[in-house]
């Protein structure tokens, strides 16, 4: 659960949590603005929230592993051609090539043929690859 969904249906601010549960307000403001991912926390970190909140330590990291996984698969399992002009654009960024515009392109014209001729990816799963690589 998002930790700002169970702040709202408990009548908290991020300041009280803080307070109450002993976590640094810094810290929880980097958890709920995705500078820091959740299920990066330490046991304490998360044990001292959840408590507070009422949920178990699983449900409150339950959203952020399920998402991890989904954006992992992301990046396996594409077609042929859009995995081999992926892994040349980053073969490409690694090395600095002189091509990384050749190669930019190459990876925008198979994410779209991908999703768009093909339909082998969804509109989400473009747009990830699109937001991560270009």
């Amino acid at each position: 659960m998002k930790i700002s969904k169970l702040l709202k249906e408990k009548n908290m601010t991020q300041y009280k949590l803080a307070i109450q549960s002993g976590v640094p307000h810094a810290t929880l403001s980097d958890i709920m603005n995705g500078k820091t991912r959740i299920e990066k926390c330490s046991g304490e970190t998360l044990y001292k929230i959840s408590s507070v909140l009422g949920v178990s330590i699983e449900d409150l990291i339950r959203d952020s592993i399920e998402k991890a996984a989904i954006i992992k698969s992301w990046e396996c399992g594409l077609p042929k051609y859009l995995q081999d002009d992926l892994d040349a654009y980053k073969k490409g960024l690694k090395e600095k090539s002189s091509l990384l515009d050749c190669l930019w392109g190459e990876l925008y014209g198979s994410i779209n043929c991908a999703e768009i001729n093909e339909q082998s990816i969804t509109h989400e799963h473009a747009q990830y690859l699109r937001d991560k690589y270009l």
